[in-house]
């Protein structure tokens, strides 16, 4: 299949990813999109996975006002230097992830900093609706998918993408770590809500 400015274009548009480096992955599947999408991601997956020891020690808070200021987000992004905190890509990102804790309320960042009492109840309430004739491994089984979508439901990273479900926001971030080739980095967020409701920080 022939390489158009329009696929360029569009591809270009879901990943923020440079022209030559997009028209080069279509070309590398004979202009199939979902392949170069896939391999663009996972190229993008290899260099966070290369930046993870790095230290992400500059950074900036964006903060987020709803509607008539009704609901808030102040969040913490972190980079490895000020260059790239200062970049028009990651300021976007951190405008994004504000959105995201605006839309969807998480309360941890990452399934490592869910306490392990919290992990430990939910993993009870979830064994208490199983059949206790089914077999272990089936118990199992039935105990980590609910665990997966309490993940989905109250960690940060875990949650799908408000604006593309296929996605999750850790895998947004590696998009971002591809583009701008630093460590990125939730640092800490805070979610205020008005009307006696509770605020929902992660400090």
């Amino acid at each position: 299949m022939k390489v158009t400015l329009e696929m360029i274009k569009d591809l270009r548009n879901k990943t923020g990813v440079g022209i030559s480096v997009v028209k080069d992955a279509l070309e590398k599947y004979d202009g199939d999109p979902e392949k170069a999408l896939i391999y663009l991601r996972e190229q993008g997956l290899a260099k966070a996975v290369k930046r993870a020891e790095k230290r992400a020690a500059n950074g900036l808070i964006v903060s987020y006002i709803h509607g008539q200021g009704s609901l808030g987000v102040l969040i913490e992004l972190n980079s490895e230097t000020d260059f790239a905190a200062r970049s028009e890509k990651f300021q976007e990102l951190a405008h994004e992830l504000a959105l995201q804790i605006a839309a969807n309320n998480p309360e941890y960042i990452s399934i490592e900093l869910v306490p392990a009492e919290i992990i430990k109840r939910e993993q009870d309430l979830a064994a208490k609706d199983i059949d206790p004739k089914k077999p272990e491994p089936v118990k199992q089984k039935i105990i980590e998918g609910k665990m997966q979508k309490y993940f989905e439901d109250f960690v940060l990273l875990e949650q799908p993408y408000f604006k593309d479900e296929s996605k999750r926001i850790k895998d947004l971030i590696n998009d971002y770590v591809a583009v701008l080739g630093e460590k990125i980095e939730v640092g800490r967020f805070c979610r205020f809500k008005l009307a006696g409701s509770a605020t929902s920080c992660n400090l």
